[in-house]
Parts: C-alpha cells; structure tokens; sequence
C-alpha cells in the first residue's frame, strides 16, 4: 500500500492540475508567501524562516522549509524583497527562489495601495530509483534523475492600513501546461512538471476590542483550474501585545490552531497544528508548522499601533 501511495503523490507533484503553490498555515503572519505588493509595507526589514511537515506519519508527504526577508527601498515608496522555498513530496524535490519588487501608492490620509512583481523560478528533480513501479520499459521512467528548471513571472496588488488589507496576487503566471494560454511546452518527451496557475484572494481587519485584546478575522481564497475552490477562514486574537493566539478552518481539509509569541520587542516564534478531517486521518497524525521572525529597527515601544500583519 505505502508503494501504491508513493507513486501516486509522484504522480500528483509531476502531472496533475491541482494545488501546487505552497500551502502553509501562519501566512498571515508574512503575505509575502502569496503577493509580491506585500514588499515593504512596513517601515522597516522582516525575516522570517518557516519549517512545516505536513501530514505527519504519512509516507512521501511534503516537506517545507520558507526563507523570505523583505523591506522598503530608502525612504523611497518601493519595496524590495527575496523568497526561497525548498519542497519535497515523495521522490520528487522542488527548490524555487524569487525576487519581488513593489511600488506603494498613496491612495488616503492612512491607506496605501501597493503594485508588486516578481521574478524567479522553480528547479524539480526526482530520482527513478527510488521509485517502485511495474512497467519497467516506460520512457517516463527512463533513466535515474530527472530535473527542470522552469522560469516565471508573478504579480499582485496589495491594499492596506494600519488595521486593514486586501490583496489579489497570480504568484505563479507562466503555466507549464500545453492546454492552456500563456503557457509553454517544454517536455520534449521528457516528464515535466505542469505548473498551472494559482489566483490567491485576501481580506483582513483589526478589531480592538480592548486596550489589551485585539481581534483579526482574515479570509483567503484560492483557485487552481480542475480543482475546487478552497477558502481559509481565521480568526486570532493578539493579547497585551505579546501573545497571538486563534485557529484556521480550511474548506475541505483541515482546522487549524495557531499560536504566536512575541519573545522580545523583534523577535517572534510561531507554531501550528493542522488537523485533517479527510480519509488522509486515518494514516496521518496531522501537520505541524514553525515559524520564527525577525523584524530589523523595529521598536514596539516607539509606535501607537503594534504590527497586526
């Protein structure tokens, strides 16, 4: 059985037209995984390293580890920022790596609207030998490692306050997908990944319901040709300015709980835990996910509103 599960999830990472962007549960916390405009939308530099293992005693599950520092230019309205990220399911690995620009506009006394692009791509391999299949003579399996490197492109805007943002991002806008438009074939008898284009939705608030709590309710929606429509709805709460604390409910998946602290005036430790309600629950103990941040010049005793996303 786990050999039969192996060479499907193979076969999933490699072919098929479903979710294939990276799906992690505290981007909340760092928009910059989902919309290049969210580069340098604060006034000062954020590093964050994220670790998530997904699916926990599940043979061949993914594997993620997310690195991404971002920050405005100067005193200039563009934001840089860089993102890395390493993926492996199965055999099969995919590391990409990515430079995001964006341009913050200011469109109210408080609000700004941010356009964002970036620029990269993804390297797949995976390793025939370590794979258990029957026909031996396919020319899908012939020789012992197979690698691409695949170029894109990705765009986003990005509208934000102190206590408010909405986004739409296409991070991914090249489609390594014959069938479809702004697409490219690069096979060449070869087996290629189809990387297909995801659309990402946000929307979030602040609420302070007190001088010590604070509540932000977020929406995400995600959309991928040939598979539903996804949707994660959170809700956190930020208590005394130092611990986050509130959950995740993902539309045909999981629940979420998520937990964030505050360990000193820029540095942050976060942690949650997915727990799957699909037939996946019955071979996997759910997923875990960390992540630690950096915020470089910021001083929380030198502001009125703490930073809320």
């Amino acid at each position: 059985m786990k050999r039969i599960i192996t060479i499907l999830i193979v076969g999933l990472s490699l072919g098929a037209n479903a979710q294939q962007d990276l799906l992690v549960s505290q981007y909340m916390f760092n928009h910059l995984l989902l919309n290049p405009a969210y580069a340098g939308s604060h006034e000062y530099m954020m590093a964050t390293l994220l670790y998530r293992k997904q699916w926990v005693d599940f043979k061949g599950a993914p594997e993620t580890q997310v690195a991404s520092l971002h920050g405005p230019l100067g005193l200039s309205q563009f934001g840089w920022g860089a993102l890395i990220s390493h993926d492996k399911i199965g055999v099969t690995d995919r590391t990409d790596a990515y430079l995001n620009a964006a341009y913050h506009l200011k469109v109210g006394p408080t609000m700004r609207l941010s356009l964002g692009l970036r620029g990269g791509g993804g390297y797949y391999s995976y390793k025939n030998s370590d794979l258990t299949y029957w026909d031996e003579g396919d020319p899908a399996f012939a020789g012992n490692r197979v690698s691409k490197f695949l170029p894109n492109v990705g765009a986003g805007v990005y509208l934000y306050t102190k206590k408010f943002y909405a986004g739409l991002s296409v991070p991914t806008i090249i489609s390594y997908d014959p069938s479809k438009s702004l697409s490219f074939d690069v096979s060449g008898g070869d087996v290629v990944p189809h990387q297909v284009r995801h659309y990402f939705a946000t929307v979030g608030t602040a609420i302070e319901l007190s001088q010590d709590v604070v509540m932000k309710p977020s929406v995400l929606v995600k959309y991928v040709d040939n598979a539903p429509v996804e949707a994660d709805f959170n809700l956190n709460f930020l208590l005394a300015n130092t611990v986050w604390i509130g959950g995740s409910y993902r539309t045909g998946d999981s629940f979420v709980g998520i937990l964030e602290l505050q360990l000193s005036k820029k540095l942050r430790l976060g942690y949650s835990y997915d727990f799957t309600f699909t037939d996946i629950k019955d071979y996997s103990s759910g997923s875990h996910e960390i992540m630690l941040g950096y915020d470089f010049g910021y001083d929380i005793m030198k502001i009125k509103t703490p930073r809320y996303f």
